[in-house]
């Protein structure tokens, strides 16, 4: 089995219950996560250092960055890394949310940025994505898949 890491980089500490969200459903999996707080505004230069030693790990690896305003988390991480980003801005209702996504949505060319509102989608997106070279995630999956279905039937 290969490794896995999520890291989950947050803009501020009051995206920390968010990030729960996600945390919480790839614990479900048992991919393994580090949160960590890391504003691209205010330390850039401790950004670079953790996409720098990522950009080392020998596995299978996604970002997940949870920022909201004015998301230059997301686009700095993607702008340096070699792995996928996958932004999920928080917010608390449809104002904030409409700009915590414009945000995200609009990243400079060269910084290919995936946005994703729901926590659990997050998750699943990445689990999917893990579970291309790991055929046990795979196959958990695949049952997953099986039982969402089920839940509909044919009238």
């Amino acid at each position: 089995m290969s490794k896995m890491l999520v890291p989950i980089l947050l803009g501020g500490e009051s995206d920390r219950e968010w990030a729960k969200k996600i945390t919480d459903e790839l614990d479900k999996w048992g991919i393994p996560h580090k949160v960590q707080v890391c504003s691209a505004h205010k330390v850039p230069e401790l950004l670079i250092e953790i996409i720098r030693e990522y950009n080392q790990f020998d596995g299978e690896l996604c970002y997940v960055t949870i920022a909201g305003r004015s998301n230059g988390l997301s686009g700095c991480t993607a702008g340096s890394s070699i792995h996928p980003v996958i932004a999920c801005p928080p917010f608390k209702d449809k104002d904030d949310m409409m700009v915590n996504v414009n945000s995200t949505l609009q990243m400079p060319s060269e910084t290919p940025v995936l946005t994703v509102l729901d926590p659990n989608n997050v998750a699943n997106c990445i689990v999917r994505m893990f579970a291309l070279s790991n055929p046990d995630l795979k196959a958990r999956y695949e049952d997953h898949i099986k039982n969402v279905k089920s839940k509909y039937k044919k009238v």
